[in-house]
């Protein structure tokens, strides 16, 4: 025990079961726990949705909220939660003090100026000209700076006042590591005290979708948990929408404040694993293998997307080693892109907080766990590059 251990000490989630750490520990605990699913506004893909939020809840100024778009909207909306379950955020000395850590992609296009320059290529052979009129004339200067992925990290500052230093990843699933690893190493090293890292994704959004589709990686036709989708059409992915932030701080200033902690963080490693040149499944047994040695069985809060060969990589790996209970949650979440390893720490420290195992959410690849856990690994092996798993320990 030290006093830099990482402690979590506040959660925010929002994902299409829902917002806050009740609404998922009651979705994702239920007897038979269900995924919420939109089948028809991009058939033939299928999305996780949204749920309704009132974003004047943590959010309240209009002005702020029209200036952002929904990506912005979420993950400031999420912040907030992760705030208000710290006990931090009426604080105005300790939020002005805390760092903060985000991983975040870029923003959502204009979709009518996409069309217009796509109708406009279909009738005239002078591209270069039509793209140069296109970019004087229909593209404002405001709307990339709207799209700019530190402008999330911005509207957090503005709205919660969160104003110690700021960092923002970008880089799918390896920006959420990357977010996580680094927050943790910046605890321990004595750099930070507290900290909020997290991510958002909305994937309700033709130009998000494209980013999947182009690589051949989206599943089309019925929902079939991530494990799976090998046999199903198309590249596995089932994206959703959602956000994850956690307040992380040393156990020094979490205890001084008097603070209960959910969970600790304990190592954090991280691979580039280069797919097409050495064997994934291997290189994350070696993954695993670095990790402290543990006793019994272990629940494992899996993020696997569902892309065929990753999938099949982590699953190979996780059967392989002894002594791991696997629970792939974007069965029922949807794939979270940078938001994915947060979720996935998030999840993990629910369970160890409310000291019970999620059930199985896939009965044919998963094995049932009984007792408390202590000790949980989460993982996010990216759908095309990077790899990370963390354990989380009990406080």
């Amino acid at each position: 025990m030290s006093a830099r251990d990482v402690m979590i000490t506040g959660i925010g989630m929002v994902s299409s079961l829902g917002e806050g750490t009740d609404a998922h520990w009651q979705a994702l605990t239920a007897e038979k726990p269900t995924p919420v699913l939109d089948c028809e506004r991009f058939s033939p893909y299928l999305i996780h949705p949204l749920p309704g939020i009132d974003w004047g809840l943590q959010i309240p100024k209009r002005g702020d909220q029209r200036q952002m778009e929904t990506w912005q909207r979420l993950g400031t909306y999420t912040a907030g939660l992760a705030l208000d379950d710290a006990g931090v955020k009426d604080d105005e000395a300790l939020v002005a003090s805390m760092d903060m850590i985000v991983a975040a992609g870029g923003g959502e296009r204009d979709q009518a100026v996409d069309q217009g320059i796509l109708d406009a290529a279909m009738t005239r052979n002078d591209h270069d000209i039509l793209l140069n009129e296109k970019l004087t004339t229909e593209l404002r200067p405001t709307l990339f700076l709207a799209q700019l992925s530190n402008l999330l990290a911005g509207n957090i500052s503005i709205v919660h006042k969160v104003t110690g230093s700021s960092r923002t990843f970008m880089g799918e699933e390896g920006a959420g590591i990357s977010a996580i690893e680094t927050a943790a190493a910046r605890i321990r090293s004595g750099q930070s005290s507290h900290i909020l890292v997290g991510a958002a994704f909305q994937t309700e959004h033709p130009d998000m979708l494209l980013a999947y589709e182009l690589a051949g990686y989206l599943s089309r036709g019925d929902w079939t948990p991530v494990w799976q989708r090998e046999k199903a059409e198309g590249g596995g992915v089932i994206t959703g929408s959602g956000a994850a932030f956690l307040v992380l701080e040393s156990r020094e200033h979490a205890e001084k404040r008097g603070r209960k902690a959910y969970a600790a963080i304990g190592p954090v490693v991280s691979e580039r694993v280069r797919r097409s040149r050495a064997d994934l499944a291997e290189a994350l047994t070696g993954m695993l293998e670095s990790l402290p040695p543990r006793d019994g069985t272990i629940m494992t809060l899996s993020g696997a997307s569902g892309a065929h060969a990753a999938t099949a990589a982590e699953k190979q790996a996780l059967s392989t080693a002894p002594g791991f209970a696997i629970r792939g949650f974007s069965s029922l979440t949807g794939h979270l892109k940078e938001a994915q390893f947060p979720f996935a720490i998030a999840l993990a420290a629910l369970a160890i907080e409310r000291g019970h195992p999620y059930p199985v959410f896939d009965a044919e690849n998963e094995q049932p766990l009984e007792g408390a856990p202590e000790t949980v690994l989460a993982t996010a092996i990216g759908y095309n590059l990077f790899e990370g798993m963390g354990l989380v320990t009990k406080a």
